[in-house]
């Protein structure tokens, strides 16, 4: 998960905050310094992080801060906000003209970023918006650069475009693609040009040729996140020669360090308008400031949850399943059909990293329950029980293990393994109800928040 080294830091340096009572300046000197560290450690502009540190600074040394009920809390809410106005304070989209007219998309990056599979991720989320989109392969010097478009095209049921004959050069590729999109009802054009291993004349030439060529509604710049400082060098480097209109980050899931996300807007001037946080084509997600600093302090995102809870899970099953947790009769039958939901949401690690106080840290007690890899063996597992068992996982007994092991064809140690993760999980989740039930009783209407709905535990 981006941001997992860094999060950990700052919420350990105020989780010692909190711990006091009242702060004195020294105290608050000695936090931000910490926090000073921790965002040069995460790669975030040493320009960016004096700016960010003095304002901070300015801010939570103050009479209202010092003699305040809850000092730390205050500390903390100041950061947070100047987290989100470093990274934008509003969520930024994509300038798309009504669907009765024309939108065209010019996709750009180096090799590597993920460009084309990000061109198809867009695709299918503004096809989901009720878009009619056409992808258009521009790429014909990278060998198998537009197959590699029309298999993840497939996938959305979103159809390309390309020179098939090798007639053209991608400024007429382009111009045809638009052309053709006019003439079969498509309104929305997504252009995914070349890209180089580094800048250069010849790309930006192209890229100011297409330019020349149609009218370009967005260009969108694709960095990869784990190139750190290099990301935000590369977004300068294209806006200056190029002209950009927002950026999307892509591999935040990834070993990140996370400073990009955090430098772009502050050094660039530009917005990140879509973040990709795995390899599935619905992994891609649209950035929103408040969101990432509530995250990145421990904070939880729960309205990026309740978002694709509501897109993804059957709020009667959901239902169902709190009545189950409230009453303990959650049972096995019931944890396939949560995995089944979570596997809809994006998967239990994507779930976990959204919910308020999980640290990054934590999320190594979940390792091989949420290893999307393991969940087949998982599932032997649970299909070799009796439906009895399943329903009543206390009485698992170790003979009865021993036999689900051997019918499962795995070990026992994996059966047991499994018996604690299920007992780990349901606590975790009965938790968790339980939270958000006392929230919504406050107010704050809980994961349910939005018509009374519900996560599937």
């Amino acid at each position: 998960m981006a941001f997992e080294s860094l999060s950990d830091k700052l919420q350990n340096i105020f989780k010692n905050l909190r711990k006091k009572g009242k702060l004195t300046e020294a105290d608050v000197k000695a936090a931000m310094k910490e926090v000073k560290l921790a965002l040069l450690e995460a790669d975030v502009s040493f320009k960016v992080v004096r700016n960010f540190m003095k304002s901070v600074q300015e801010k939570a040394i103050g009479s209202d801060v010092m003699n305040g009920l809850n000092p730390g809390q205050m500390v903390i809410k100041i950061v947070s906000d100047e987290l989100t106005t470093l990274m934008g304070s509003e969520m930024v989209d994509l300038k798309l003209n009504p669907q009765t007219s024309m939108t065209v998309i010019m996709m750009m990056g180096l090799n590597g970023a993920g460009k084309t599979t990000t061109s198809a991720k867009l695709a299918s989320k503004l096809k989901s918006r009720g878009y009619n989109p056409l992808l258009a392969g521009l790429d014909i010097y990278r060998p198998a650069a537009v197959r590699q478009l029309q298999v993840n095209a497939e996938k959305i049921g979103v159809p390309v475009y390309w020179d098939d004959k090798h007639e053209f050069l991608p400024p007429d590729i382009a111009k045809n693609a638009v052309q053709y999109a006019k003439e079969n009802g498509f309104n929305l054009v997504i252009l995914d040009t070349a890209g180089r291993l580094q800048i250069d004349k010849d790309m930006m030439d192209e890229l100011h040729e297409i330019k020349e060529k149609i009218t370009v509604d967005d260009s969108i710049l694709v960095v990869d996140a784990m190139t750190g400082q290099d990301a935000v060098n590369v977004a300068s480097s294209f806006e200056e020669k190029v002209g950009i209109d927002g950026v999307i980050l892509t591999k935040l899931d990834g070993d990140t360090r996370g400073g990009a996300a955090l430098s772009i807007r502050a050094t660039v001037g530009k917005p990140i308008l879509y973040v990709g946080m795995g390899e599935k084509l619905d992994d891609l997600q649209q950035f929103y400031p408040d969101r990432m600093a509530s995250r990145i302090l421990g904070m939880g995102d729960v309205m990026t949850l309740i978002e694709r809870a509501q897109q993804n899970v059957d709020e009667q099953q959901a239902k169902e399943m709190e009545q189950k947790l409230r009453k303990a009769s959650f049972g096995f039958d019931d944890y396939l059909a949560s995995m089944d939901q979570m596997k809809k949401m994006g998967g239990m690690k994507s779930v976990l990293s959204m919910m308020p106080g999980i640290n990054p840290s934590q999320m190594s007690q979940f390792e091989d329950a949420i290893d999307e890899k393991a969940m087949a063996r998982t599932e032997a597992i649970i299909y070799s029980m009796t439906p009895k068992e399943r329903a009543n996982p206390e009485i698992l007994n170790p003979s009865r293990r021993a036999r689900v092991a051997k019918g499962a064809g795995v070990s026992l140690d994996e059966v047991n393994r499994l018996c604690k993760q299920f007992e780990q999980s349901r606590k975790l989740m009965k938790q968790y109800s339980g939270m958000l039930k006392g929230r919504k009783r406050r107010g704050f209407g809980g994961f349910g928040g939005l018509g009374g709905f519900k996560l599937p535990f």
